[in-house]
């Protein structure tokens, strides 16, 4: 039976590593590959209408942006290929959203950049990758 394999895109050269793994997973096993972009999003702020109507148009264009950007032309390539390749746009906790993926989406395999898009960020607030490998459950693999 084909494995389902969730891809954490970025846009850094880490996650990119993470795909080009992942994609050699793919092509031995015949697996399909989901790359998912997760848009860090808190829906605890308190607005009055107006605002919370211009926040759920400024989302709709963060979606459309990170899917034309970084997830689209990185599955067309793996289509190319002839990979199976769907793409997932989300606005959520990461590891979080990660996780719930798993579920909705049938994942049996995570592939993750281990730094992200920001070191700061990350030495702050601690690593997305970290609370992703302790949550999850399926198998996270942490690519350098």
């Amino acid at each position: 039976m084909k494995e389902n394999i969730l891809v954490a895109l970025d846009g850094s050269e880490c996650g990119e590593r993470a795909l080009g793994a992942a994609t050699k997973n793919a092509q031995i096993t015949d697996s399909r590959l989901f790359l998912t972009y997760v848009i860090d999003w808190s829906p605890y702020t308190f607005n009055t209408p107006e605002e919370n109507e211009q926040r759920h148009q400024r989302r709709e264009s963060e979606i459309q942006k990170a899917s034309e950007t970084i997830v689209n032309p990185k599955a067309q390539e793996l289509r190319d290929a002839g990979l199976e390749a769907e793409t997932v746009v989300r606005h959520g906790k990461i590891a979080e959203t990660l996780v719930n993926l798993t579920s909705e989406l049938d994942i049996d395999q995570i592939y993750i950049g281990k730094i992200g898009e920001s070191r700061l960020q990350t030495m702050i607030f601690g690593s997305v990758t970290a609370a992703l490998v302790q949550a999850s459950s399926v198998p996270v693999t942490v690519v350098p």
